[in-house]
């Protein structure tokens, strides 16, 4: 009988670990360039006496679903969406790299290119600044450049270049903040064939329907475990009877 519990335990434990990443995913269904986390479960024959009949669920791999989203116009001069493969690289705190979909970028008090929540944007050769009074555009391969406000028109001024990479996907993993990092924490070098669309975001790449149906599905497969545990409570106690009568 312990044999079902424990079976039936480790099922509904793992369940209610994948609801998590599924409730996880959905409250991120809007935010730009979000990828949704993916959990990847295997059973594992238990090892005793007797014929391996029972299994184990056991949650393998955590991975990511690097699909792209959806690029959506914005007009904004400092929105940038990386097209296809590729990474815009933000510089940490730490002096080391990691990277991120999410193209929203302002302007800090001093003129760094920074990301919403405060973070250093990278470019290939440092942290970009802008000059006071200029308009900003940025070229498809990264470039930023400045244009003077005001008469009379003046030239564009270089800046420097975004550092976009590419690395193999599968060297790459989330942090607790959301950004990726290589496994190995090594920075990436910077990948010219990478492109951005100026004045786009990318949204996320979470399916709402897909999610509200998984967590459905997972909820029912929550209930027959827990209806597998009634059972083996009910079988014990039908054997204590059973044995009180002896």
């Amino acid at each position: 009988m312990d044999r079902l519990i424990y079976t039936a335990g480790s099922g509904a434990k793992h369940i209610l670990e994948q609801q998590a990443t599924t409730s996880n995913n959905l409250a991120n269904v809007s935010t730009t360039g979000f990828r949704a986390q993916i959990d990847a479960f295997r059973a594992v024959p238990i090892q005793g006496e007797g014929l391996p009949t029972r299994a184990f669920v056991v949650d393998s791999t955590v991975g990511s679903d690097f699909t792209p989203g959806i690029l959506q116009a914005t007009g904004r001069d400092l929105d940038v969406a990386v097209k296809g493969k590729g990474w815009l690289t933000v510089q940490m705190p730490d002096g080391t790299e990691a990277y991120t979909r999410n193209g929203a970028i302002q302007m800090s008090p001093n003129g760094l290119l920074q990301t919403m929540d405060g973070k250093t944007i990278a470019g290939e050769n440092g942290p970009i600044s802008i000059p006071p009074d200029a308009s900003v555009t940025i070229a498809p391969d990264g470039t930023v450049a400045t244009i003077p406000n005001g008469p009379p028109p003046a030239p564009s001024t270089v800046l420097g270049r975004l550092k976009l990479v590419n690395p193999p996907e599968q060297d790459l993993v989330r942090g607790d903040d959301g950004l990726f990092r290589t496994k190995d924490g090594s920075a990436a070098p910077a990948d010219g064939q990478v492109k951005v669309a100026s004045g786009m975001l990318e949204g996320s790449n979470v399916s709402a329907v897909d999610s509200m149906v998984n967590m459905i599905n997972l909820a029912r497969s929550f209930e027959t475990q827990m209806s597998l545990l009634k059972n083996a409570e009910n079988n014990a106690a039908k054997a204590s009877q059973l044995l009180a009568l002896g």
